[in-house]
């Protein structure tokens, strides 16, 4: 292993020490609720279903990352709330403080293009603001089905933000634990005056990649062929693609 000054690992190589053990840990304590989350995705792909992921501010790069995705599950699709889905919004801080507005959640669902029977993946560290929780409420209250990946040791340490007075690990019907510890930083460093180097997107993307997969390879164990994208930058793959989308347009939303 490289070294650091001194011959002491730097915080670069502490902070991928952290995150592949995080990752073991996920490895080896997150097996069964990975595969409850794959089976249930699969599925909602063979009953006609619609797959959705959404994730607020920083929570949103895991649930893109599912979307559009070479290698991936064509039919997963981002479900978007203005001003909150990224850090694009000016000022940034106007994101954190709609995750935190009542009645939003309700307002996207009964505009949005979510039905019984789909399937919604919810992504928040803390699973504690209101949006979060409310989406998984009222989604589940449509019929829809909700698969949450959150830290919980937030809902172990911290006190809920939203009026009912509960954790988005409360609300959903499989459960992925990021294992993030509280504040999401990894790192401490005499001279630097806060934790640093967060982990979550590494981790949370992990494990939403590790579902995908599991989902995938659930379909092909029943004798499916699970509707994959292939790299635009290969020979013949944007002419796959083009068949994807036009044999699963009815579910497929980030086209038009």
């Amino acid at each position: 292993m490289s070294q650091g000054t001194g011959g002491v690992d730097g915080p670069g190589e502490r902070f991928l020490d952290a995150a592949i053990e995080l990752l073991r840990q996920v490895r080896d304590e997150d097996t069964d609720e990975i595969a409850a989350a794959g089976e249930l995705i699969a599925d909602t792909v063979v009953a006609g279903g619609r797959l959705f992921a959404f994730g607020a501010g920083h929570s949103s790069l895991a649930a893109q990352d599912v979307v559009y995705r070479a290698g991936g599950l064509a039919l997963m699709n981002l479900l978007t709330v203005p001003g909150v889905t990224g850090v694009d919004v000016l000022p940034a801080t106007l994101g954190s403080a709609l995750e935190r507005v009542d009645g939003l959640a309700a307002a996207v669902l009964d505009v949005g293009p979510l039905r019984a029977g789909d399937l919604l993946v919810i992504i928040s560290l803390s699973g504690r603001n209101a949006l979060p929780v409310e989406m998984a409420t009222h989604a589940r209250a449509r019929g829809v089905k909700v698969i949450g990946v959150t830290s919980v040791a937030y809902a172990e340490q911290t006190t809920p933000r939203n009026p009912s007075g509960t954790f988005l690990k409360d609300h959903c019907d499989v459960v992925l634990d990021s294992r993030i510890p509280l504040g999401d930083a990894v790192l401490t460093q005499d001279g630097v005056d806060a934790p640093f180097a967060p982990a979550s997107t590494v981790v949370t993307s992990a494990l939403m990649q590790a579902m995908i997969a599991t989902a995938a390879g659930t379909l092909a164990d029943r004798g499916l062929t699970p509707p994959m994208l292939r790299s635009g930058n290969v020979d013949g793959g944007l002419e796959w693609n083009d068949h994807v989308f036009d044999t699963y347009a009815d579910r497929i939303f980030y086209r038009h």
